[in-house]
Formats: C-alpha cells, sequence, structure tokens
C-alpha cells in the first residue's frame, strides 16, 4: 500500500500572524515539502491543477518535473488534472515526457475540477461537463496506445494519422486514477476502463465515500476486469497532529476557523466527527486512518492534505516526521496484516510493464513517419522524380470513434 501527501496549492493567510506568503515563497515551500516527504520515505506526492488565485499550480507536469530531478524514489502524480479543459493530445504529450524524465514514477489522476469559470477561460462549455470528460478520456486513452491515431468526436478538432510524441515509456502509458467526490459516472468510467478510482474523502461523510467505492468496485467486476477485491481504490484525507491532542486542537483551530474551504461553518469538532478529517495525535490518526479500511475494503493508496490554510512550512514540515516516523510504518504494518492474497499492489511503472511483457524486454519505441496531421514523412510537395510525394494531410478517410468509449454502454 502507498502512502502520501497531496497539495491543492493555496496561498493563504496565516490567520495567527496576518502574512499571507508570495507565489514564490508558497512554491519553494511546496518543492522542500515533497523532497521531505521522500527523505522520511512516504512514497507518493501529487499536486492539483489550478488557474485561478490563491493558486499557484498552474502547470503541475513543470512543477514535478522538476521535483523528479530532485528526487529518486517518490512517486509523482496530480490531484487532480482536468480532463474537461486540457486538450488530450497535450495531456499525453505532457505526461509521456514526465515518464521519461522521472524513469517511470509517475500517474495521474484525472478529475472535473471544482471551478467552475475555469471553463469558458480555455472555451469550453461547463454544461458539457460530464461529456467533455468521457470524450476527452476516450481519446487520451487510444493517444497512449495507439502509434497512428485516426479519430473524431464532439468537442475538438479530428485527428488524421496522429501519433503522440514521445511514446510512452516501454511502451506502457502512465496509469490513471480518476478522482471523484461525488460523481457516479466518474466511478462507472474509472471502472469501464479497468482504471482506479481515488475518491476525495474530505468533505463528505463515510456513509457517502462507501457508497461511491462499492459502485466502483461493482462496476470494476460487472466489466470484467477482475473480482470488486481486486478494484484499485484510493482515499484522500486530512489530519493535523501534535505529540497529544489537546496541543493538536489548540494550534490547528485558528486555521481551521480561517480556511477558505470550510472555515466558518461547522466547528473543528463536529468536522472531525462526521469527515475523515483528524486532528489530534499520532495514534488518532493512525486509529481513524485503519478504520477506513472497514467502509471501503482493503485499498492501495492513502493521501493526505497537510499543508493548506496558511499552514507555515515549518509546521507542514513537523506534520511530516510525524507521519514518516509513528504513522506510517504503523500503518503499513497494520494494513499489510489479513490482507487477502487477492488485493494488488498499487500499480507502478515496473509493475505495469512486467505485467505487459513478462519475460521479455519492454518495447523501445522508434520514430515512425505518419500519413497525416503531424506528417514526419517526405514532404509533399518534394520532386515527384526523385521519390513519389507522400499523401497531402487530410487525403486519408477518417475514421470515427465513439465520442464516449467504452461507458458508452451504460
Amino acid at each position: 500500500m502507498q502512502f502520501g501527501i497531496f497539495t491543492v496549492s493555496d496561498i493563504t493567510e496565516d490567520p495567527t500572524t496576518g502574512r499571507t506568503p508570495t507565489e514564490a515563497e508558497r512554491i519553494q515551500a511546496t518543492l522542500t515539502i515533497a523532497k521531505h516527504a521522500e527523505e522520511v520515505g512516504l512514497d507518493v506526492f501529487a499536486l492539483g491543477e489550478h488557474h485561478n488565485p490563491p493558486f499557484w499550480s498552474s502547470s503541475p507536469t513543470t512543477t514535478l518535473a522538476y521535483i523528479a530531478g530532485q528526487t529518486s524514489t517518490l512517486q509523482l502524480t496530480t490531484a487532480t488534472t482536468l480532463i474537461t479543459t486540457n486538450d488530450p493530445v497535450k495531456i499525453a504529450e505532457d505526461f509521456a515526457m514526465l515518464q521519461h524524465v522521472s524513469g517511470g514514477r509517475v500517474d495521474l489522476m484525472l478529475g472535473r475540477g471544482n471551478t467552475g469559470p475555469v471553463y469558458p477561460w480555455f472555451g469550453k462549455d461547463i454544461r458539457q461537463g460530464l461529456p467533455l470528460a468521457m470524450e476527452n478520456y476516450e481519446l487520451l486513452h487510444r493517444l497512449w496506445r495507439e502509434d497512428v491515431v485516426d479519430w473524431q468526436g464532439r468537442f475538438r478538432t479530428p485527428l488524421q494519422g496522429f501519433t503522440s510524441t514521445p511514446r510512452p515509456l516501454d511502451g506502457v502509458p502512465p496509469f490513471v486514477w480518476h478522482g471523484s467526490i461525488r460523481t457516479p459516472e466518474v466511478a462507472e468510467q474509472a471502472a469501464s476502463y479497468g482504471d482506479g478510482f481515488f475518491a476525495n474523502h474530505i468533505f463528505w461523510p463515510a456513509s457517502h465515500t462507501q457508497r461511491m467505492i462499492a459502485l466502483y468496485r461493482q462496476r470494476f467486476e460487472h466489466h470484467g476486469h477482475g473480482t470488486a477485491a481486486q478494484a484499485i481504490v484510493g482515499l484522500g484525507g486530512q489530519v493535523f497532529m501534535r505529540k497529544n491532542s489537546q496541543d493538536a486542537v489548540r494550534d490547528f483551530r485558528p486555521y481551521f476557523d480561517n480556511a477558505p474551504v470550510y472555515g466558518h461553518g461547522p466547528s473543528l469538532e463536529d468536522f472531525t466527527q462526521q469527515t475523515p478529517l483528524t486532528v489530534g495525535s499520532p495514534q488518532e490518526v493512525i486509529d481513524k486512518t485503519l478504520g477506513f479500511r472497514d467502509y471501503v475494503g482493503d485499498y492501495q493508496r492513502q493521501l493526505w492534505l497537510i499543508d493548506h490554510a496558511g499552514l507555515p512550512l515549518k509546521t507542514v514540515l513537523e506534520q511530516l516526521d510525524l507521519l514518516g516516523e509513528e504513522v506510517v510504518p504503523v500503518l503499513r504494518r497494520e494494513f499489510a496484516e489479513n490482507r487477502p492474497a487477492e488485493v494488488p499492489d498499487a500499480p507502478t511503472h515496473a509493475s505495469l510493464v512486467a505485467a505487459t511483457y513478462g519475460d521479455e524486454a519492454p518495447r523501445q519505441a522508434t520514430p515512425k513517419a505518419n500519413r497525416g496531421d503531424n506528417l514526419a514523412g517526405p514532404s509533399p510537395y518534394q520532386d515527384a522524380k526523385a521519390t513519389p510525394a507522400a499523401a497531402p494531410a487530410g487525403s486519408a478517410p477518417v475514421k470515427t470513434g465513439s465520442a464516449f468509449g467504452p461507458a458508452a454502454t451504460r
């Protein structure tokens, strides 16, 4: 099982000092946090995507590529990549490149985001959010698995003879998690492709998360990807720790009370009782996290939010120290105990390569001459006496694919 942290990249005033960090300070702090996550023995660092203040992370792949160069074991991912407003061609290119520069230490979480105005900023209609998510992923899925793609859908220009470059490392695409808080169609999409499902799990009660995970597991089995217990599940969570509970509650209360995401609403006590937020000692974090298994089953990835709401870098690093020294070692041992043999580990590039090729050598991509949008062969205008001209772009017939992929059958 993998353990790690995620950040939403907020730039928030520290309510105890009245100071708001600059963008530069917050970005550098995040890089420090990611490197320290590896140093204390965590497995995963995840970075969100936002295109509006007070968030800074508009280009997660750029940041993750830098972190890849500063680390050696940390798995890098997103939380989330906007499948609705990013072009699937650019997602395919960016994450294949990140695969190469990180040595395969990358996967991604796809989602629709929670900022409505982002849609028109990128020329999209929020009323088409779900169809966009379905169609864009159908194309992304193919771009990573087919060297030459002919495609036509509703929301972007057609592709004819298109090859996404670079090709995925070892011919194996990055593993995809589909992230959602409340949308059953996303759980269905993840299940239909046999991908992972990540329940954010930070604002809603356990009963809601339980229903979403149960739906995903049921549909995963229905689509023939394995048993319900073999479905790939990730959970989010929020923690704040001190050595004893009283200090944790005292120190975190001003941050909770003023946080943009949940401040001025339910009390800290009500929120910790009704959601996965844990504010207390390391043992309380251990106990509550182990309880997640009671209602979602054995799962593969646990990520915590620890750096939001204006918390200073020093405090966040202290949280990482407690996670690495006192919490995660116990959770690794406890989650491994009585774990059924059929429950798989979290996918990694190495495990996906092994599943794809067995004892054979991984495929090494070589350049191919295309015939359409990104023609790489001879120029169609060169001297016909020297070499027969390639067909002009657009001359090949366009193959029309389903706008919704496998999920269209639901």
